[in-house]
């Protein structure tokens, strides 16, 4: 499933995206989930918790696609 994500600032964090998406239910899941890696951006693992994420980029995690869009 593929969903957008309207981002209200410069960048957020992907730990901080995960539970906004509703991707994970805990900060504590998302970092698990991460160091697993299990979470993609932009098609290649991403290792980093809070890496810094903008407009343009996509993760993935678990079968759900999360297209980041810079707010209009």
């Amino acid at each position: 499933m593929s969903t957008e994500f309207v981002l209200r600032g410069e960048y957020i964090q992907l730990d901080q995206l995960l539970k906004a998406a509703g991707l994970c239910g805990t900060g504590g899941e998302a970092h698990q989930a991460v160091a697993a890696g299990e979470v993609r951006v932009d098609g290649a693992v991403e290792g980093r918790k809070r890496a810094k994420l903008r407009a343009g980029q996509t993760v993935s995690f678990h079968g759900e696609v999360v297209h980041i869009k810079a707010a209009e």
